[in-house]
């Protein structure tokens, strides 16, 4: 496949999929939120005097998977599909842990001091409920849109007005 997997902790260059690759053998190097790979032991070496490693580390090769995730070979485009938001939740309900599907996502304070300010008016109780609803389905496509272009973090591009 000819699709980048992740790019070289040193120089940059892209690592594609099924690519031979190396991984720092420093357990702090291979955490959930710092594991770089490196496309020559070269890059592993230039990393090794950055991250003040002792001289114990060694490279160890890897290889990268052959494919892109499902997430990532879906189609960006195109609007909001429920069919492509359920293939997503099903994919991703082994890794999510339970929310409760009601919390309140706004802060009712701030909400019912700019509802005072702005128009004079007050806040029924259930509109905290109505709003939450309204952001959670907002949040669903953005997440959608961010699993689509590959990443886990959603950014401002991905919460669409229209």
């Amino acid at each position: 496949m000819d699709e980048k997997w992740k790019n070289c902790g040193s120089c940059k260059k892209p690592i594609r999929y099924g690519q031979k690759h190396w991984i720092c053998s420093v357990s702090t190097c291979q955490s959930v939120r710092f594991s770089p790979v490196f496309c020559t032991v070269n890059c592993w070496d230039a990393h090794v005097p950055t991250m003040n490693h002792r001289s114990s580390a060694w490279a160890e090769e890897a290889t990268a998977p052959k494919e892109a995730p499902m997430a990532s070979r879906l189609p960006s485009g195109g609007g909001d599909s429920d069919e492509l938001r359920n293939r997503m939740m099903r994919q991703m309900a082994a890794d999510r842990k339970p929310v409760a599907a009601k919390d309140v996502l706004i802060v009712a304070s701030k909400l019912k001091k700019y509802m005072k300010e702005r128009g004079g008016a007050s806040c029924s109780g259930d509109v905290m409920g109505a709003l939450s609803d309204i952001v959670r389905h907002h949040a669903n496509d953005a997440l959608d849109r961010a699993r689509a272009d590959g990443r886990k973090t959603v950014m401002a591009k991905d919460f669409r007005t229209r």
